[in-house]
């Protein structure tokens, strides 16, 4: 037992040695490099990242829409100039065309204090031409409808004050945008020869409760940017809800819009009324009075007179379907509205059916019977005659 036990004192104490003898041909280590030194003001933990900077105002606060109208007419008298009498959007007869194409920009205004913008970019073949005004123009087939600075000053409950080019608030129909279009795809004789289409100048609007409201407006005339006289129209609109189903526009505008002088005056008193008679059926009514010192044609010296009244009807027969009507007469006594120089009536029937295949997207036809005392309507081979009847089809994209 003595010897197991020398012999393992013996082994233990071998293995010592050769663990020192290791030891002593090590390397010598090389020592750590000393800490940075302490900086009391940094933070214990790396700084957040900086957070994404928001998008521009610009791009937040403009509100953008858009607005295409393509479509196709045939008349049924086969014009030699293939053009459809007394029409104004719609006057090119059996031809395609793009109506219009609106790029809408703007800024709204809702509370007291706040400022805002609306311009109304217009192209195409067949509407630009048309409600370009008198001393602004970018382009044969190309308009700034409307271009308006807004404020909404501190005056009650707000008084919203509009300065620049706007639209009319004349006639029951619409140039037509992304935010309103006819029921019908022609348009009236009222609104093509009645009233005007646009006015540059500075309008004013206040509600005065929650059944009436009013504007009042200082512009240059009629369709003109740059005016022809020294002279300035006035425009005024109350607006009377006296029932909810019921809507009721009375309107006027007055001033001077020959060229080179004030002394003659042209006066237009415009009615609307609009009733919901039931959720799938609305009723409308447009009267226009309108009289120019010295204006008529037919009779020389004698005051220009023109009057006229339209009815409407809209029937829903499904949420997609619809069925619009439309029947007007409009006299020119001095047959200086129309242009044919002699007292002329005209008179027009017209039915749109409308399928909406989605809110923002929808197709119409438009079938209409045009009539005059007169022969005024080209037929085929240049001759005239009393009457003209259209076919169209429209497409129409809101955005």
């Amino acid at each position: 037992m003595k010897r197991h036990r020398s012999v393992l004192a013996v082994l233990l104490v071998a293995s010592a040695m050769r663990g020192a003898a290791a030891f002593a041909q090590s390397p010598t280590p090389v020592a750590a490099a000393p800490e940075a030194a302490t900086n009391d003001s940094a933070p214990d933990t790396l700084p957040a990242p900086e957070p994404a900077r928001p998008a521009p105002s610009f791009l937040t606060d403009i509100q953008a829409d858009a607005f295409v109208s393509f479509g196709y007419t045939y008349n049924l008298n086969r014009p030699t100039d293939r053009l459809n009498g007394y029409r104004v959007f719609d006057s090119d007869a059996n031809t395609f065309n793009v109506d219009v194409a609106e790029l809408v920009l703007m800024k709204q205004i809702d509370k007291v204090g706040e400022t805002g913008f609306r311009l109304d970019l217009v192209a195409g073949g067949a509407i630009p031409q048309k409600t370009q005004s008198a001393g602004l123009s970018i382009g044969q087939s190309a308009d700034l409808q409307q271009a308006t600075l807004s404020y909404l000053a501190p005056v009650g409950s707000g008084l919203r004050l509009d300065f620049g080019k706007f639209v009319t608030h004349m006639g029951a129909e619409l140039i037509e945008g992304y935010d309103g279009y006819n029921d019908n795809y022609s348009r009236s004789f009222l609104f093509n020869y009645a009233i005007p289409l646009t006015h540059t100048g500075v309008k004013a609007s206040y509600t005065l409760g929650s059944a009436l409201s009013a504007m009042l407006m200082v512009v240059n005339g009629w369709d003109n940017v740059r005016d022809g006289n020294s002279g300035k129209s006035v425009g005024a609109q109350l607006t009377l809800t006296p029932a909810s189903p019921v809507t009721v526009y009375l309107n006027y505008i007055g001033g001077p819009e020959k060229t080179d002088t004030n002394g003659y005056a042209r006066n237009v008193f415009d009615v609307v009324a609009t009733w919901k008679a039931l959720k799938t059926l609305t009723l409308g009514l447009n009267g226009d009075y309108g009289r120019e010192t010295d204006a008529s044609l037919a009779e020389p010296g004698a005051d220009a007179v023109w009057k006229g009244i339209a009815a409407y009807a809209r029937y829903d027969l499904t949420s997609r379907f619809a069925v619009a009507l439309r029947g007007e007469t409009f006299r020119d006594e001095g047959g200086t509205r129309l242009g044919t120089g002699l007292a002329t009536t005209v008179r027009e029937a017209t039915i749109t059916p409308t399928y909406k295949f989605t809110d923002r997207f929808l197709m119409r036809a438009d079938v209409r019977f045009d009539r005059s005392n007169r022969e005024v309507f080209v037929k085929e081979g240049g001759a005239l005659k009393k009457s003209q009847a259209t076919i169209a089809g429209n497409v129409v994209f809101v955005y």
